[in-house]
């Protein structure tokens, strides 16, 4: 850049001094140019008028330019042809200015304050209607605002720590840090997702018996939800239930079993008040549920499935 500088100078200084020579010949000899330059290599009266005022207030800080012209004749010859060529010295010197680059910018200073990011992680989730954790890995406190009420944070997070905090029915929050703030988008708390799968071929069979669905599991009732640990589990119907368990993603998992009656006495008992749950081809159906409701949110979901059975044992 240095290097940049100073060619750019040395070319500038060396148009001037053309200039000033030039000037310093016309005014010193007080020559007539119309009869020793033709019109097309005359310099423009405003270029020359510009360099006397130049080169007079050169004088006056003391700058001495001593020109003597000998013999005013012979000059005049000599001076067409030093104009001549010193045109065509401007015209090669101005070509190399013009490639000179100009002086790059320089990038302003960024200050301290814009170099801090937000200590909280925007990939991370935040949900309605449910608890939320965050992590400042900044080094100073951080405020997280409900947007509809700046008046007091919903959490302040020191720096270097977790904190829990509830969300109910916002779709954005402000995280404010130093003197700067972001906001964060809130998700919505989705319903819990709720599966039946049948965990046994006993039902396919002819012959059913109620004994053998008592004994093992026939269903997995599994919830997949982003926050379980707020969910409200019942289930309703001739069933025995387990869980909840976990499956390898960390899900809830209820194992599910028949239960009708403890002995054949007890099933013909039951026989007797729900004749009516028999089916065309000889087999007794029944039927379950489960209901799972987000106590914070209050999304409802219940789903079923059916035993079938022909006698309670062989």
């Amino acid at each position: 850049m240095l290097q940049k500088e100073r060619d750019s100078k040395f070319v500038i200084y060396q148009v001037l001094y053309i200039f000033v020579i030039t000037v310093l010949a016309l005014k010193g000899a007080d020559l007539d140019l119309s009869r020793v330059v033709s019109k097309e290599n005359v310099v423009d009266k405003s270029v020359k008028d510009s360099l006397v005022v130049l080169i007079d207030s050169l004088y006056a800080q003391g700058l001495n330019f001593n020109i003597e012209i000998e013999d005013p004749v012979k000059e005049n010859m000599e001076l067409k042809e030093k104009l001549a060529s010193m045109r065509q010295q401007l015209n090669v010197l101005t070509e190399k200015i013009k490639e000179i680059p100009p002086e790059e910018r320089k990038e302003p200073e960024i200050k301290e304050q814009t170099l801090i990011q937000l200590p909280i992680s925007t990939t991370q989730t935040f949900i309605q209607h449910t608890w939320n954790e965050a992590r400042n890995t900044g080094n100073v406190p951080t405020e997280i605002y409900d947007p509809d009420d700046m008046s007091k944070p919903i959490a302040v997070i020191p720096p270097g720590q977790n904190i829990k905090f509830d969300l109910t029915d916002q779709k954005e929050v402000i995280a404010k840090f130093g003197s700067r703030q972001e906001k964060i988008k809130v998700l919505p708390n989705k319903p819990p997702e709720v599966k039946i799968e049948r965990a046994t071929t006993k039902m396919n069979a002819q012959d059913i018996y109620v004994q053998e669905l008592q004994r093992i599991t026939v269903y997995n009732v599994s919830i997949k939800d982003e926050r379980p640990d707020q969910l409200k589990v019942s289930y309703s119907g001739p069933i025995s239930v387990s869980g909840p368990h976990k499956d390898y993603k960390g899900n809830p998992v209820y194992y599910v079993s028949l239960k009708i009656a403890s002995s054949a006495n007890r099933f013909e008992e039951w026989l007797d008040r729900n004749a009516t749950l028999r089916e065309p081809d000889g087999r007794y159906k029944v039927n379950f549920f489960f209901t799972i409701v987000d106590e914070k949110s209050k999304d409802r979901i219940q789903v079923g499935d059916s035993f079938f059975f022909t006698d309670f044992s062989k």
